[in-house]
């Protein structure tokens, strides 16, 4: 029996055969060619064909992980509209009249040492996606096909040097029940696809994992980061018994998955999801949720070269509230900026793009992109439950200026004899600590707020999320940012409004009796964990979670924290 410690990329245990994935080399040759010309025209049909195949695994990641973890291929696609290193191929294939092969390899190679030499595991990992999309263009030009597991015969854990966000993607679930690398980390595409798709994942466990080809079976454990192979009969007893648990209690989720979520003591939370998509609505319908507690708009301004125009966002609206019937569905209005950039706007560059002009500052000095969707969102309200929320604001007066927009929208509509929804109720994300602290002034401008923990996390804690040197500080469970969710709830029920959760930690089990305890009214997350969450808060008593939530805000570490909730709420532990 041999244990490895890793980094937790996505949780669940899985216990399995060793299938050791090894990728297919690709040999290119340093060829001379007589027409550098017909070389380049190879080259754009490559690079055509490469981003028809980036768009169809776009497609699945959208069906089977999420808007956001789809997003992961956008960023591909824009590596080959990168002008600087298509141009770097280019002029090697007309200087040196050399295959679009070797350029491109030689290319790509160039690209991905010089952010790998970094020497940060942030861009190590955007790295990984440079080369991705350049062996993706080498197979079309060499006709390889793309076959990552045509092997695997049996339900295995891949173990591999590696795995590219494609290879992860393109994984067959009924026989890939883990996978564990050798190198990675949890902030890596990979691991990000990994988490969507429900694939339990260890990742940096070392060079050693690669001779585990010999081994009969191995343990994964992608809650904590271990994997032990060829384990005793006791410890694969344990580890069985731990799945089972996990199991019985999600099966028991999905069995009650429409039933409402109503605690011990009687009082009713609204479970809801985050979605960015037709799928996702039809997704959240199946696995029980209420409504919708964010609606992402981003996908509209994806996979094009223009604004999209207000008859597209008034159809792509319609439908998605027509899934929901009279369900509450909130609309969040454009978030660009930060990580979130989309070339054809025209954005200036800025040298800390999350600290600047993004999300509602940018839409209030940007009315081409504002009133569209506004006007959009409005008539697509007709007859429905919609509501509409603000992203990143920071104070009271940008509250005023959106809804001042809003109602030149409105007064525009009504001028034009086009219906639209009346009364909608008007919300914003807490996700700045300027926000968390005048909760009190702004819960007076607006209907609800709807807390958004994944920035609120970072921006209070001066930690970048996607910089694994600090992400370990970009943790909700800090008892400084429970404790700025504490005092938005408070203010906000002090005014009679109601308060969601769309960040991660809503759908995060071991958040579930704190936050219940806090007096969130609204939990909304992945559709997937819509039934366990539902299923946490019937078994919890809301008035008990106060005491605990009360005694989580006197400790130091997200760490103290959790293993309270573990040791007064043991059930939820074997779902972690």
């Amino acid at each position: 029996m041999k244990r490895l410690a890793g980094i937790p990329a996505s949780r669940g245990i899985c216990i399995g055969p060793v299938f050791q994935f090894i990728r297919q080399e690709l040999v290119v040759t340093d060829c001379k060619v007589d027409d550098p010309q017909k070389e380049i025209e190879r080259l754009n049909a490559a690079i055509g064909a490469a981003k028809e195949q980036i768009s169809k695994i776009y497609e699945k990641a959208l069906t089977e992980a999420s808007q956001a973890d789809a997003e992961i291929f956008q960023a591909h696609l824009m590596i080959l509209e990168d002008p600087e290193m298509l141009s770097e191929v280019r002029k090697k294939i007309e200087s040196r009249k050399c295959s679009a092969e070797s350029a491109m390899k030689e290319t790509a190679q160039a690209f991905s040492d010089m952010m790998a030499a970094m020497k940060d595991e942030y861009f190590a990992a955007r790295a990984t996606d440079i080369l991705d999309v350049g062996n993706r263009v080498l197979r079309v030009l060499m006709g390889v096909a793309e076959s990552p597991t045509a092997n695997l015969k049996t339900p295995s854990v891949i173990v591999a040097d590696d795995l590219t966000p494609s290879d992860t993607v393109l994984l067959d679930k009924s026989l890939v029940i883990g996978f564990c690398t050798a190198r990675g980390s949890a902030t890596s595409h990979t691991a990000i696809l990994a988490r969507g798709l429900g694939i339990p994942a260890v990742a940096g466990v070392g060079e050693s994992i690669l001779n585990s080809c010999n081994a009969s079976q191995i343990i994964l454990d992608g809650t904590n980061g271990e994997a032990i192979l060829d384990p005793d009969q006791a410890m694969v007893k344990d580890y069985e018994q731990r799945i089972q648990t996990a199991r019985t209690i999600r099966e028991a989720s999905v069995k009650h998955a429409h039933e409402p979520a109503v605690t011990i003591d009687g009082r009713h939370l609204e479970v809801v999801s985050n979605i960015g998509n037709v799928e996702g609505a039809r997704s959240s319908i199946e696995n029980g949720a209420e409504g919708v507690g964010l609606l992402r708009t981003e996908f509209l301004y994806l996979e094009r070269s223009s604004l999209p125009t207000e008859e597209e966002q008034y159809q792509a609206y319609k439908a998605i509230l027509d899934v929901f019937g009279n369900l509450p569905v909130i609309l969040r209005t454009l978030d660009v900026g930060g990580d979130k950039e989309i070339p054809y706007m025209g954005l200036a560059a800025e040298s800390n793009s999350f600290l600047g002009q993004r999300a509602l500052r940018l839409c209030l000095v940007r009315p081409d992109i504002f009133k569209p969707q506004l006007r959009a969102a409005l008539r697509a309200g007709v007859g429905r439950n919609l509501k509409i929320m603000f992203p990143m604001v920071a104070t009271a007066s940008e509250v005023r200026a959106a809804r001042k927009v809003m109602d030149e929208c409105i007064a525009e509509l009504r001028k034009e004899n086009i219906p639209f929804a009346e009364n909608i109720e008007i919300g914003i994300m807490v996700e700045i600590p300027s926000a968390a602290l005048v909760a009190d002034q702004l819960a007076k401008e607006v209907d609800f707020f709807s807390i958004g923990t994944n920035d609120l996390s970072q921006y209070t804690m001066a930690a970048d999320r996607t910089n694994p040197k600090v992400a370990d500080l970009s943790n909700a469970f800090f008892p400084a940012v429970l404790r700025l969710i504490r005092d938005v709830i408070s203010a906000a029920h002090k005014e009679g409004k109601w308060v969601g959760m769309c960040g991660e930690l809503a759908g995060e089990p071991l958040a579930a009796p704190i936050l219940l305890g806090l007096g969130l009214d609204e939990f909304s997350m992945n559709p997937p964990m819509v039934p366990v969450v539902k299923q946490i808060l019937r078994n919890l008593n809301a008035q008990e979670m106060q005491a605990l939530a009360e005694q989580a805000l006197q400790l130091e570490s997200p760490q103290e924290i959790q293993q309270l909730v573990k040791d007064k709420v043991p059930f939820i532990a074997e779902l972690v």
